[in-house]
């Protein structure tokens, strides 16, 4: 029991969360890993991309999709897991569809 009436039990899962849920810290390990895991799957692609066919569009769109991976990362560091999500998922969908569509 703490000094504001908690048990052991609530305070370690935190109030209105389910045991099984991530906590914030968790989450924005996750979300920065992802993102970095994202970010060298993209560098990896525009080097051979680049070798194939060397091109300003392929070096420009892989380009954009680093930048969005890093602003993830740096907003998963800062806490603004869900905008860290949203910027990863979405930069993603319009890189890959700009590729798609070339």
């Amino acid at each position: 029991m703490t000094a504001l009436g908690e048990n052991d039990a609530t305070t370690s899962a935190g109030p209105g969360r389910p045991t099984g849920a991530l906590t914030p810290r968790q989450a924005r390990l996750v979300r920065g890993v992802a993102a970095a895991v994202v970010m060298l799957a993209v560098a990896v692609t525009m080097v051979v991309r680049f070798a194939a066919e060397p091109s300003l569009l392929t070096l420009g769109l892989y380009g954009v999709a680093l930048i969005l991976s890093g602003t993830a990362i740096v907003l998963s560091r800062l806490g603004r897991t869900r905008v860290a999500t949203a910027v990863l998922g979405g930069g993603l969908a319009v890189a890959v569809l700009a590729v798609l569509l070339r």
